[in-house]
């Protein structure tokens, strides 16, 4: 599976977005960097993210789940390098 996002790509970010199962968030982690994840589902304390690339990066799995707090928005659209709308996977 490719990366829904590359390094470099700008995105437009709804900071008073829903977060949803499915869609691209941006989330703080425990470290105190500003991550793009992919959220899986609510869970008690907070929503469980995952990684598009399984290979590389911080997901739940490694940090548990993050706290409603630190999701700052939802990541609505991919400006450059090609716009396209962010939509749920299927």
């Amino acid at each position: 599976m490719r990366p829904t996002l590359a390094d470099g790509d700008r995105v437009l970010v709804r900071y008073a977005g829903q977060p949803r199962p499915g869609r691209v968030l941006l989330v703080l982690l425990p470290d105190g960097v500003l991550a793009v994840k992919r959220a899986v589902g609510r869970v008690d304390g907070g929503w469980w993210v995952a990684r598009d690339n399984p290979y590389e990066g911080v997901d739940s799995a490694q940090v548990g789940a993050v706290p409603v707090a630190d999701v700052c928005g939802v990541v609505a659209a991919r400006l450059s390098p090609r716009p396209r709308w962010l939509r749920r996977r299927r």
